[in-house]
This record gives C-alpha cells, sequence and structure tokens, in this order.
C-alpha cells in the first residue's frame, strides 16, 4: 500500500496507473543475481496470477522504492501487483528456429519447454536468448540488451515448467 513509487512520469510512460502493491527484488551483489531474481521472481508472478491479481515486471518505469538495501546489495527491479484495468495483451513471439537448434525428432519434453519459454515475459519483449539440446542437455545462453539477465532467469523457470525438468 505504497504509492509514491509508481507517482512519477516514468511510470505513466510505462501505462502504469495506480499501482500502490509492489514486490522490490534485491539481493547480494554477484554475477548471477539477474538471474536468481528472473528465476524466483517468475515464481512469485504466477503465484500472484493464480491468486487472481494482474502483475507487471518493472525496471526503469518506476520512481524510488521502499526497500531497504544493505551494503553490498542491489535493487535489481520491481513486481508491481494488483487488481488491473485488463489481463493485459499477448506478445508477439519469435519462432522455434530463432531462440532454439529444434528439429522434428528431437524430445518432446524440450519441445514443450522451448514452447513455454516463448510464452515468458521479457523487457521489452526481446526474448534475446538461445536453447540448445546437446544429447541430454540443455544449455541456455543469453543475448546482448536490456535486462537479458533478468530475462535468462524467468525464462528458465518457464522451460522448466514446460519441460518438467530442470536445466
Amino acid at each position: 500500500d505504497e504509492e509514491e513509487c509508481f507517482n512519477s512520469a516514468m511510470a505513466h510512460y510505462g501505462k502504469l496507473v495506480g499501482v500502490k502493491n509492489y514486490i522490490a527484488l534485491v539481493g547480494k551483489k554477484s554475477s548471477n543475481l539477474e538471474e536468481k531474481i528472473g528465476y524466483y521472481g517468475e515464481h512469485i508472478v504466477l503465484k500472484l496470477q493464480d491468486l487472481g491479481l494482474n502483475t507487471c515486471w518493472v525496471a526503469l518505469t518506476h520512481g524510488k522504492s521502499k526497500a531497504i538495501i544493505d551494503k553490498g546489495e542491489k535493487e535489481a527491479c520491481l513486481i508491481a501487483f494488483g487488481y488491473g484495468q485488463n489481463q493485459g495483451v499477448a506478445h508477439k513471439s519469435k519462432s522455434l528456429k530463432e531462440i532454439s537448434n529444434y528439429q522434428e525428432g528431437m524430445p518432446e519434453w524440450y519441445l514443450k519447454g522451448i514452447e513455454c519459454a516463448l510464452l515468458a515475459p521479457t523487457a521489452i519483449n526481446q526474448q534475446k536468448f538461445y536453447f540448445e539440446l546437446d544429447g541430454d542437455e540443455v544449455k541456455l545462453k543469453k543475448g546482448k540488451g536490456f535486462y537479458t539477465g533478468i530475462d535468462l532467469g524467468i525464462v528458465r523457470y518457464h522451460f522448466e515448467i514446460g519441460a518438467k525438468r530442470k536445466i
């Protein structure tokens, strides 16, 4: 119930109106902090959606949060949540060939994982990731762009849901 964070010009640019609730995603600075935040944050996002709330990953289009950030920690982004004016809009997705080495005859679990990953939200819908199956091992690579570390965690989480296995 804190509305100051989203009472800025940038928040309105991001089409966030009336937001009073958010979760600040903060962690110890590390090379994989953003991926961890994406992975565990998406777990929270999907739980909130299951509860009937609307959610939105927010990185640049907010003001200062009330999060307590200790020395050696970083706030990576926020998850805004509440009852939205609508249920959002579907985003365009890249093709299987653009984001993976999937070919006919590869395991069904791999295909299901990729299809689920394509449904994952990514920063400005950039979908800058690539899956590669080598034997039974799945490698996930991130591309260059804004917030691709967080996106990588979100996409990994979705892949694991669809494939029903950890990577």
